[in-house]
């Protein structure tokens, strides 16, 4: 786990975001991103080799920083091979004309270093370099094998500095592996950094396992495993690689999500050709029915202050998207587009509900606000699904199938304003990705 430590004198800088000023809030700007005719042109930003003992670790550390931002769409990583100074020293005062001449209108310096202790000690400063301040600055300690930690908490302190949103850059995505054949696909468990790396299985293929979703408040993820066509709920521990099964839920048709307290679970439970939501608590192992009604509901995801669940329901002839209170009073259709509507997750910041729809045999992921209005569609394509939110609700994760015999599906990233799509490499065919909240 890494710490951090003030450093220096913080000043805070805010970006007019090259996302709009609707999107990302009000924010006051040194820097400008600069959008034109919806096509958003990133902020130029110089990222030397960080300083260090190690030439090779220092350079690696100042990579995952370059390619965090990168991948964002906000910034421009510049060529290192342009750069018209070499900074051995944090401490170093810039020449901010040397950084402006190569067009960077950021700078990010830094250096790392291997303490008595055996840790690994980063210090770094933000700079503007038409204004010649410092924008930000602090050092951070991990174990060496969590550098590329180093690199994630540095860009999240770029990415807030200069575009007054908290970045997502130090957080891990769990999602389901999958092997073999396509109609004999093996499915396991698996758990990554959001840029694709560190990819490590958490099951063994022995057992079906489906939707998994990260706790809001502690290391842990719920998943749904089928053994023996049985469903049972279970909780790992990633800490202790503990398995605890929750219950065993005959007929539940949807994975469980925790509520933002992490003290419930909510999901969908089947009797009969009907399906409806319950809540568990977690600890006393008590469940609450929450919908009683004629029809599937599923797909339930809670409000970020709790008070509410969306959720998805064909309890009017179509699958459309519900809210309700997390009591299962106050039912109240939100959608009412051409299509079918699937999979709601409503965003950290509360101010969006992603979904799934599918319409005219394409599938598309968009969102809309709580209310129902203001639907936009994002992104389209053969077989989309599954959206899950960046913890600071910028920013989504998806997965896409590809058509054919041997097809498979892949992980996509997309920001809210539906630019900037990217594939997030996997070592085989991913689904079903679930978020963690930022890392602690």
């Amino acid at each position: 786990m890494a710490q951090v430590f003030p450093f220096g004198v913080v000043l805070r800088a805010a970006l007019v975001a090259a996302l709009s000023i609707a999107l990302l809030g009000e924010a006051s700007a040194q820097l400008q991103g600069r959008q034109t005719q919806g096509t958003i042109e990133p902020i130029p930003i110089a990222l030397p080799v960080f300083s260090g003992a190690d030439p090779q670790m220092t350079a690696a550390i100042a990579d995952v920083v370059s390619n965090d931002l990168e991948r964002s769409g906000l910034f421009r990583p510049l060529n290192r091979a342009s750069f018209l100074e070499k900074i051995n020293d944090v401490n170093q005062l810039p020449g901010f004309p040397n950084w402006r001449q190569v067009g960077a209108d950021a700078l990010v310096v830094g250096n790392v270093t291997a303490t008595s202790d055996g840790r690994l000690t980063s210090e770094f400063r933000i700079w503007d370099t038409v204004s010649g301040r410092q924008l930000a600055g602090q050092r951070f300690s991990t174990r060496p094998q969590n550098w590329r930690r180093i690199g994630h908490l540095i860009a999240d302190q770029v990415y807030e500095r200069l575009t007054g949103e908290k970045g997502y850059f130090d957080t891990r995505v769990v999602f389901v592996d999958e092997t073999g054949p396509k109609k004999n696909r093996v499915k396991r468990l698996a758990i990554m950094d959001q840029d694709g790396a560190n990819v490590r299985l958490l099951t063994k293929g022995n057992e079906l396992v489906l939707t998994p979703r990260f706790s809001p408040t502690r290391q842990e993820i719920a998943y749904t495993s089928y053994t023996k066509d049985q469903p049972r709920v279970v909780l790992l521990d990633l800490a202790s690689n503990k398995r605890q099964v929750l219950g065993n839920f005959r007929g539940m048709t949807f994975a469980p999500r925790f509520s933002p307290d992490g003290r419930r679970i909510v999901m969908s439970k089947q009797a009969g050709g009907d399906a409806n939501l319950f809540e568990l608590d977690v600890v006393s192992r008590q469940t609450r029915q929450l919908t009683n009604s004629p029809g599937i509901d599923t797909a339930p995801c809670y409000a970020p202050d709790g008070q509410r669940i969306v959720f998805e329901s064909d309890r009017e002839g179509s699958q459309q998207l519900y809210v309700m209170n997390a009591d299962g009073s106050g039912v109240v259709r939100i959608s009412f587009g051409d299509g079918r509507y699937s999979t709601p997750v409503w965003s950290p910041r509360g101010d969006y509900i992603a979904f799934t729809k599918q319409l005219a045999g394409r599938f598309l992921i968009g969102v809309m606000r709580p209310d129902g209005s203001g639907e936009r569609i994002l992104t389209s394509g053969f077989h989309n699904e599954g959206p899950t939110w960046a913890p600071n609700g910028r920013v989504l994760m998806f997965f896409r199938e590809s058509p054919g015999a041997n097809g498979g599906s892949k992980i996509y990233s997309v920001d809210v304003t539906g630019y900037n799509e990217r594939v997030v490499a996997t070592p085989s065919y991913a689904s079903d990705p679930a978020w963690s909240p930022l890392l602690k």
